[in-house]
């Protein structure tokens, strides 16, 4: 018999292959224990953005498919967001020129943080633009990475648009 967390991990590769979905990716997803159950979570993303019908679709495809259990669980389905978070190699090439904060398990140049602009993926190391020069961060030493979003960057951007087109 599947465990709860082996046939959520299921349900959501079957949504991810699912022509109804298209276009959705699964940033990542978890499974974690809670006093009174379990909690799912998947995050999603998809270009321009997640909406709420959207979140409300994967979540009632995912309960469809886990019916059958009767142990107690909490789902949650969320946008990546802004700060989306970076999970596979991919990520580093598609989001290069972003702000992004990675966080590494070893020091690197003296940190465990970094901030800078990704440059994409070079051999197994990820290369972020900081202010003293390129930074290749090993991929094997990355324990977290997000996009950081600037809103006064996008707030000027959208100063300057107006400014050209005016």
């Amino acid at each position: 018999m599947r465990t709860l967390g082996a046939q959520f991990e299921r349900a959501v590769e079957e949504i991810a292959r699912d022509g109804h979905f298209a276009g959705v990716e699964i940033v990542q997803t978890g499974t974690r224990g809670r006093g009174d159950g379990t909690v799912l979570n998947v995050t999603i993303d998809r270009e321009g953005g997640v909406d709420v019908r959207t979140c409300e679709r994967i979540a009632g495809a995912i309960n469809a498919r886990l019916q059958t259990f009767e142990e107690s669980y909490r789902l949650e389905v969320e946008s990546a967001g802004l700060n989306r978070p970076l999970t596979k190699p991919g990520d580093y090439e598609r989001f290069a020129g972003r702000d992004a904060k990675i966080v590494t398990s070893l020091q690197v140049r003296g940190n465990k943080t970094h901030r800078g602009v990704l440059r994409g993926v070079r051999g197994t190391a990820v290369i972020l633009q900081t202010e003293n020069g390129e930074l290749p961060l090993p991929l094997e030493t990355i324990k977290t990475a997000n996009l950081e979003y600037d809103v006064r960057a996008d707030l000027k951007r959208a100063k300057e648009l107006r400014k050209h087109h005016a």
